[in-house]
């Protein structure tokens, strides 16, 4: 009799438990992601929760079919699961890594890159010795040109931005990244501000890259001197997802860099894609990686993962070519702005060593 009622108070106590747990899963289901609620607050459980879960609709963009003929895949369709790893990672204070894991090869998938399922990471493709050996530094001592900023997106707004005045979205955040880097890092820097995804006054980011790419390199041919191309987009993310970090006492964006393998999945074969070459990929992905390093040390908390794609993006007109993403649209237009001292003070420190 004694060991039945000892079972009974048992059974009270874990649906006691289970009931709560419950009632605190659903009142928060609207501030954060179940699955990571589970993690933050229940720490001490292992146990796998997805049976608890139903499928969340994060509003992403629809895919266009003529997106990959365009070369313009929708590369801000980021999948759940790594948003909620780039929350889970926000509070860092120093590098999630060793030098030895750099090598790891699985390793550099979970917590070094977010790797589009259209895609995958190779050991060919990434090798770190390779990577760390690369120079990726810029001859300053001519007063020339050596970046270009530009966008492929201008119309890449934040959420307080006037959708009337480019310079509240990524046009402005170029803008500032310009000064910095003519003012105080002494490296001459051209913003180029002409809009490839407004067709007849209206937004369409259709052929945009392809657009984009014949004034680019018209603009690189007519400044030899330039070293480095920069794209600058905004990312997009379901509505409850704020990409934030307290950077200097300051609110700021978190910044995400972009990297296109131009290799894609057919058939379960990954497959070049030979109509989209880039044939400065090593050393893209070698710039892209010193900076994710460089943002570590400095601002641990700066850089979401590196994001790799199927496609080639703007990343194939120059060798040292970045196309990085500077918060999302759940962002107020001066917590972007905020990110862009940093991310001016990486780029510097990995071009002039």
């Amino acid at each position: 009799m004694q060991k039945l009622v000892e079972f009974f108070r048992l059974s009270a106590y874990s649906t006691i438990i289970s009931f709560f747990m419950l009632i605190t899963i659903f009142i928060t289901k609207n501030y954060m992601p179940y699955e990571l609620f589970l993690r933050e607050a229940l720490p001490f459980y292992k146990t796998d929760f997805k049976f608890l879960f139903t499928t969340k609709n994060y509003n992403l963009p629809n895919k266009n079919k003529n997106d990959f003929n365009n070369n313009c895949e929708v590369f801000n369709e980021i999948e759940p699961s790594d948003l909620i790893n780039d929350i889970e990672y926000k509070k860092v204070t120093k590098p999630i890594f060793d030098s030895e894991q750099l090598y790891d090869l699985t390793f550099l998938k979970n917590k070094f890159y977010s790797v589009d399922k259209k895609t995958d990471l190779t050991l060919n493709d990434f090798d770190i010795k390779k990577f760390l050996a690369a120079d990726t530094s810029i001859n300053n001592s001519t007063d020339n040109v050596k970046v270009l900023i530009f966008h492929t997106h201008s119309t890449e707004m934040y959420k307080d931005s006037d959708n009337n005045n480019m310079y509240d979205g990524v046009v402005g955040l170029g803008a500032k990244l310009a000064q910095i880097l003519n003012d105080k890092y002494k490296i001459k820097t051209l913003h180029h501000t002409k809009r490839y995804d407004i067709v007849n006054s209206k937004p369409d980011k259709r052929g945009a890259y392809e657009r984009m790419e014949t004034d680019v390199i018209k603009i690189i041919k007519a400044n030899p001197s330039i070293e480095v191309a920069i794209d600058i987009h905004r990312d997009g993310v379901a509505e409850n997802i704020h990409l934030i970090e307290n950077i200097n006492g300051k609110p700021t964006a978190k910044i995400m860099f972009v990297d296109g393998l131009c290799k894609l999945f057919r058939n379960n074969i990954l497959t070049p894609l030979n109509n989209l070459p880039n044939p400065y990929l090593d050393t893209n992905l070698a710039l892209s990686f010193k900076m994710q390093l460089k943002c570590y040390e400095l601002y641990p908390n700066l850089a979401r993962k590196i994001y790799i794609n199927a496609y080639r993006y703007s990343l194939n007109m120059l060798p040292k070519s970045l196309l990085v993403e500077v918060g999302a649209q759940t962002n107020t237009k001066q917590e972007a702005l905020n990110a862009i001292e940093p991310l001016a003070d990486v780029l510097a420190k990995v071009l002039l060593e």
